[in-house]
């Protein structure tokens, strides 16, 4: 590779993250800890720490995310040990069905899950019925613990990316070394716990860093279930204030400190290792089959597990197709006219369009940036690709809460990037935000494809005359669409149902996508939430389809997309 082309990108690449990751971080810093006069102050955040509203938003924001990887932890770590070890009947059916909570934001299915368990919810109503409860009674299942509730939408949405990178590490493993425990008496849950659990230690950490600083920073949820006691909604409540109020920018500043610092801790403990392995071929290892009763009792577990998991996604389907769902176990009536609706209303048409538009920029961007990156990174000699790696990742470190308030600080009138304010037009700073936050899928997926791809085939075509740059394009491309495909998809799914960046930073209706329509929609009167519902089911059928794709392009190696 020349380094001419490898000092490019790596200068390209610093550019790009210096004006749009490194720059929205400083102007955040900027605001937290320097006061009117220019001079570094601790006095906010020392007011902010002795303030008992902000302190508790901040440690119920940390226990929300312990709680929501704990349970997701709890759920993931059993489906994945048995789908890759035991045969069972309907695996790849069940296999599949596990990832279906993750085409939802979990913010759409808290107003499923809020139709279920509400006061007047189908819960209530089904105990009714069954005689457990006399008529008219009622109890808001959510209301008596909306923390709880939060924790468990979010898990219940989020642990498919544990599921995900525990399946990819356990089908790394050597069996022979499982086999050599078990040789000398180890065997059981003491191999699992001796053995195993470290083998899969990289992967635990992967998964559960991406949902504990998702679930840390997450702002639709919260939002949804009208919980204001958390960081990210007092960050939220404090944009009308942008400009004169330095405590919104401290807030955000301790979110982004104790996201690194998590991040951290967490590599320390659980990422540092690596186990080299030998092949595969040394041992007949692979799933075995089960006595009838156990493989049914799987197959019970997974169908339960995915039952549970999508009671959200049901709420939300039957809330999309009922004219009117209030004190019933199901929908009194049911129509077609909600979807209908939410393809013609005033507010959703314009949003589909703009997401279109946002996620297919964004996405082009990643391909294009992530190729490149992914080519230096995996090819060149260049001293500075790990630095390439390391900040093509730290997107999937840094919260979208944090870079979203970034942009929007950075863009106010009198700073350099003005002419990007938001306010008056938020369609670059969308797709830039959505660009840096979905890049790390492209470099990973373009990154394994590269490994895999022999470097001789490239060399072959140069010492045919061909010009390297035109031998990537003619002989490697082809060779890892596949990858570049996954990345791709995976990018503009996840850009189409971005949260944070749009409920942020898209302020005027005009440029509203998918999930800022959405939530507006749920806000308002009368048939406000049917036409939310809707709009949530099409985007639930698009990320499905884009979900199956990946599955089937990429299989088990779908979790290492998610690896930080």
């Amino acid at each position: 590779m020349s380094q001419n082309y490898a000092r490019l990108v790596f200068t390209l690449t610093l550019a790009f993250f210096g004006a749009f990751f490194l720059w929205p971080v400083v102007q955040i810093l900027k605001g937290g800890f320097v006061d009117a006069d220019g001079r570094l102050t601790f006095a906010y955040l020392g007011s902010l720490l002795t303030d008992p509203v902000y302190l508790g938003g901040l440690a119920n924001s940390f226990l929300l995310a312990l709680t929501t990887t704990v349970f997701a932890l709890l759920i993931a770590l059993p489906l994945a040990f048995a789908s890759d070890r035991f045969l069972f009947p309907g695996k790849g059916l069940l296999g599949s069905l596990i990832l279906v909570p993750m085409i939802l934001p979990p913010f759409v299915g808290a107003i499923g899950i809020k139709q279920i368990l509400g006061q007047y919810g189908a819960l209530n109503a089904l105990l009714i019925h069954l005689g457990l409860r006399p008529a008219g009674w009622t109890f808001d299942w959510l209301g008596a613990n909306q923390f709880l509730g939060i924790a468990v939408v979010n898990a219940l949405s989020l642990y498919p990316i544990i599921y995900l990178n525990v399946v990819a590490a356990l089908a790394n493993i050597d069996p022979a070394m499982e086999e050599a425990a078990a040789n000398l008496g180890c065997t059981g849950l003491r191999r699992f716990r001796r053995i195993t659990l470290p083998l899969v230690k990289s992967g635990l950490f992967a998964g559960g860093t991406i949902v504990f600083i998702w679930a840390f920073t997450d702002l639709g949820v919260p939002l949804i279930f009208d919980y204001s006691r958390v960081t990210s909604v007092q960050v939220f409540h404090g944009l009308k204030d942008i400009g004169g109020n330095p405590f919104p920018y401290t807030l955000v500043a301790v979110m982004l400190f104790s996201s690194v610092l998590f991040y951290a801790v967490g590599k320390g403990l659980f990422g540092r290792d690596s186990h080299a392995m030998m092949a595969k071929a040394t041992s007949s290892g692979g799933p075995q089959p089960l006595p009838r009763g156990r493989a049914w009792l799987c197959a019970a577990l997974f169908g339960g597990v995915t039952f549970i998991a999508v009671l959200p996604h049901l709420g939300v389907v039957l809330v999309a197709f009922s004219s009117d769902w209030y004190a019933g176990v199901l929908p009194r009536d049911f129509t077609l006219d909600n979807f209908a609706a939410a393809l013609g209303h005033d507010l959703t048409v314009p949003a589909i369009a703009n997401s279109l538009k946002y996620a297919s920029l964004a996405t082009l961007i990643d391909l294009v940036l992530g190729v490149a990156l992914a080519h230096v990174i995996v090819r060149s000699k260049l001293a500075g690709r790990h630095l390439l790696d390391f900040l093509a990742m730290l997107p999937l470190a840094v919260p979208g809460l944090v870079l979203a308030f970034g942009y929007l600080a950075m863009s106010q009138d009198g700073k350099f990037f003005s002419f990007l304010n938001p306010v008056r037009d938020p369609t670059i700073l969308l797709i830039i935000a959505y660009s840096v936050r979905r890049l790390p899928y492209v470099v990973r997926s373009a990154a394994a494809g590269f490994q895999q791809t022999s470097e001789t085939l490239e060399e072959a075509a140069q010492n045919l005359g061909c010009p390297p740059l035109k031998a990537v394009v003619r002989i490697t491309l082809p060779l890892i669409a596949a990858n570049l495909i996954a990345g791709g998809l995976l990018a503009f799914a996840f850009a189409m149902l971005e949260v944070s960046d749009s409920l942020i930073l898209a302020q005027k209706q005009a440029y509203y996508p998918i999930t800022k329509a959405i939530y507006e929609l749920f806000q308002l009167l009368g048939d406000g939430k049917l036409i939310a519902s809707a709009l949530g089911v099409w985007a639930m059928a698009f990320l499905g389809i884009a979900l199956a794709g990946l599955t089937i392009l990429l299989g088990k190696k779908l979790g290492a997309i998610f690896r930080v």
